[in-house]
C-alpha cells in the first residue's frame, strides 16, 4: 500500500455512437485512462474510471436514418458494438454508460434549471443555417464554409480546424450543408437558450491559472479561448433526438417542443450521469465520488482527452459546474493529448486510410496494440502511426525483450530443476548490480505512472526488462550449472522473480500478457502489487520448491509480409 491512499476519479472523452472508434482515438483517452486506472489500482489506490457513449445529436440521426433504424435502437446497437471493442482491447471501465440513460437527462435538466436560477441562461431569438434541400435547421458542425478569417475553405461553423478560431456558421462564406451539400440554404430566426458564458470570464480565467496539473497543452488551448473572450452560446438545437428541454416542473418548455439540449452541453455532464448509472447498478454511493459536501473533497479527479476536446473540458463544462454555484468536484488533472497521425494524414474510413479498433483484434491480440501505442503516445507533438514501427516495436521490445526473458528462464527452469524455484547458492555480484537497477529504475517508472507521462512510464519498463536480460548474460545459470548447481540456482531464482517483477509492472500497458506470466509463475492475486523499489525481497520472493509452468510463446514477431498485406489492405507507405 502507498504511504497513502488516494481517491481517484478518471473519466476519458466520451467516444461518440456514430461508428467504431479508430486507433487514434483509443491513443487520445481512452487507452491512457486505462493504463493510469490499472497503474493507480496496482498501487494501492482506490480508482473509479468511468466512461460512455456520447449519444445525442444530429449525426446520431443521420446514421440512424442511413441504416433504416430507429435512432434508439441504432444507438443500443452501436453502444454494444463499442463496449465490446472496449472490452477486447481490456480497458477496465468501472462503468460504461450513455448520455441517453435518464440519469444524465434529469441531471441536464437539472444544471439547466439551476443556471437559469442563477442568471447565466436566457431565451435568445437568433439567425440560423436552414438547408432547404434537407428540411431542417443545421447544427453548427453541419454548416461548412469558408473562413471569414483566414480563408480555410472547408471551416466547419463552430470552428475552423486550420487557424483554430471560433465561429458562428452564419459568418461562413459561401456556406454549404455538410449533410447534403447543397447551397441551396437561408438564414432563419430560431429561438434558443443561451449560456451566458461571457458573465464566467474571469472566474474560469482564475481557475485556469491556477490549475498547476495540467500539462502545457491543456492549458495553453484553455488560455487561448480565455484571451479570445468567452462567448454566449446557444445551449439547444432543433433536434427530436435528445434531452428535451423542461421546466423545473417537468414539463416541456413552451416553444421548445421540437428542440433539445446541446449534446455538448449535456455529454460531459454524463459523467456525473454514468457514475450514477454505476451506483444504481452496484448499490455504490456516486455522491462521494462528485460532491464536495459528501466526501468528494478528497477526490483526485483526472480527464483524458484529444486536444480537440479540451476547450469544453476546460471552459464549457466548468462554466456549468461552477455557475450552478452547487458543491460539485471540479477536475484536478487534465491530460490532454495530441493526434495519432496515419502515415502523417488523418485516418479516414471512406479512403481506406488507418486501424479501427475492431479491425485491429482481428490481426493481432491487444496487447500489441496497447504496447505500440502507449510506447507513442503523442504527448508532446502528433505520433504517425507507420507498419514499420509498430513492427520494430513488437519484435523488439514485446518479442526479444520481454517473450524471450520469461521464455528462457520458465523453460530453463523446468528442464534442469523440474518446474521449482530451487533454493541454494548466494547472492553474488550480479544480483547486486540487478538489485541496483531495480531499487533506481522502479523509482523512476512509478513516478512516470504519477505523473501520466505514457511515453517515459513503456520506456521505463522496456528499461527494466533489459537489465534482466543483461542480469542473465552476467550470472549465466546454464554456464555454471556444469560445475556448481547452487551457482545455477541463485540466478534462475532471481531470473524467475524478476519475470514476476516484469510482468506486474507491465500490467497497466499490456495486461492480459501480464496476467498469462504471473499465472505461470503461480503468483497469487494477493500478491500481485506494484513493487517498492526499496524492496530487498523482490529478487527471493517466490517460495522456493513452488512449481511454476512456461508459458506458450507470449509474442509471434511480425513477418515482413505480414505488413505487405496489411499495407495493402489499409493504407500506408508512399500514396
Amino acid at each position: 500500500m502507498p504511504a497513502r491512499a488516494k481517491r481517484i476519479l478518471i473519466t476519458s472523452a466520451l467516444p461518440y455512437i456514430n461508428g467504431v472508434k479508430h486507433l487514434g482515438n483509443l491513443a487520445g483517452s481512452m487507452l491512457p485512462a486505462d493504463v493510469h486506472a490499472r497503474a493507480m489500482r496496482l498501487m494501492g489506490h482506490e480508482v473509479l474510471y468511468i466512461c460512455a457513449t456520447d449519444e445525442h445529436g444530429t449525426p446520431a440521426e443521420l446514421a440512424a436514418g442511413k441504416a433504416g433504424q430507429d435512432v434508439r435502437a441504432y444507438c443500443d446497437e452501436q453502444h454494444d458494438i463499442q463496449r465490446a471493442a472496449g472490452e477486447g482491447f481490456a480497458l477496465s471501465y468501472d462503468f460504461f454508460g450513455r448520455s441517453s440513460s435518464p440519469e444524465n437527462a434529469a441531471l441536464t435538466q437539472h444544471f439547466a434549471h439551476v443556471l437559469e436560477e442563477n442568471g447565466l441562461i436566457e431565451e435568445r431569438t437568433s439567425r440560423q443555417v436552414y438547408s432547404l434541400a434537407d428540411g431542417r435547421f443545421l447544427p453548427d458542425r453541419y454548416v461548412e464554409g469558408t473562413c471569414p478569417h483566414c480563408g480555410y475553405e472547408k471551416a466547419r461553423g463552430d470552428q475552423c480546424d486550420n487557424c483554430g478560431r471560433l465561429l458562428d456558421p452564419v459568418d461562413l462564406k459561401d456556406p454549404y450543408s455538410a449533410v447534403s451539400g447543397s447551397s441551396d440554404i437561408e438564414i432563419r430566426d430560431t429561438t434558443h437558450l443561451f449560456l451566458l458564458q461571457s458573465q464566467m470570464q474571469e472566474d474560469i480565467r482564475g481557475w485556469v491559472e491556477a490549475s498547476d496539473d495540467w500539462p502545457q497543452l491543456a492549458k495553453s488551448i484553455a488560455l487561448k479561448w480565455l484571451d479570445e473572450g468567452l462567448r454566449d452560446r446557444a445551449i439547444t438545437r432543433d433536434l427530436s433526438w435528445g434531452v428535451p428541454v423542461t421546466l423545473p416542473d417537468g414539463s416541456i418548455r413552451p416553444g421548445f417542443e421540437d428542440k433539445v439540449f446541446y449534446v455538448w452541453f449535456d455529454a460531459p455532464i454524463e459523467y456525473i450521469g454514468a457514475t450514477q448509472e454505476w451506483a444504481h447498478s452496484t448499490g455504490a454511493d456516486w455522491q462521494r465520488w462528485w460532491r464536495t459536501d459528501a466526501g468528494a473533497e478528497d477526490v483526485e479527479y483526472v480527464q483524458f482527452m484529444g486536444k480537440d476536446n479540451v476547450a469544453f473540458h476546460t471552459v464549457s463544462f466548468p462554466v456549468t459546474i461552477r455557475g450552478s454555484k452547487e458543491p460539485w468536484k471540479l477536475v484536478d488533472k487534465l491530460k490532454a493529448f495530441n493526434w495519432v497521425t496515419w502515415y502523417g494524414g488523418k485516418f479516414s474510413t471512406s479512403e481506406n486510410r488507418g486501424v479501427f479498433m475492431d479491425q485491429a483484434l482481428d490481426l493481432l491480440p491487444a496487447d500489441y496494440w496497447r504496447w505500440y501505442l502507449t510506447a507513442n503516445a503523442p504527448e508532446g507533438s502528433d505520433a504517425a502511426f507507420t507498419w514499420e514501427g509498430f513492427q520494430s516495436a513488437v519484435n523488439s521490445d514485446l518479442a526479444n525483450v520481454l517473450g524471450n526473458f520469461v521464455n528462457r528462464i520458465t523453460k530453463y527452469c523446468a528442464s534442469k530443476f523440474d518446474g521449482q524455484v530451487p533454493g541454494g547458492g548466494a547472492p553474488g555480484e550480479a544480483e547486486a548490480w540487478m538489485a541496483g537497477e531495480l531499487e533506481t529504475r522502479l523509482a523512476a517508472l512509478t513516478a512516470h505512472h504519477e505523473n501520466m507521462e505514457f511515453r517515459k512510464a513503456a520506456a521505463e519498463t522496456r528499461a527494466i526488462w533489459a537489465a534482466g536480460n543483461e542480469y542473465l548474460t552476467r550470472a549465466e545459470p546454464w554456464v555454471k550449472y556444469k560445475s556448481d548447481v547452487d551457482a545455477a540456482a541463485i540466478g534462475v531464482r532471481t531470473g524467475l522473480n524478476l519475470a514476476a517483477v516484469f510482468a506486474i509492472i507491465a500490467a497497466p500497458i499490456i495486461p492480459d500478457t501480464a496476467a498469462r506470466i504471473l499465472d505461470a509463475l503461480g503468483v497469487p492475486q494477493d500478491n500481485r502489487r506494484w513493487p517498492d523499489a526499496a524492496d530487498k525481497t523482490l529478487m527471493d520472493a517466490l517460495p522456493h520448491g513452488h512449481e511454476i509452468t512456461p508459458p506458450d510463446v507470449l509474442f509471434s514477431k511480425i513477418e515482413d509480409s505480414q505488413v505487405a498485406e496489411w499495407t495493402d489492405r489499409f493504407g500506408g507507405g508512399e500514396d
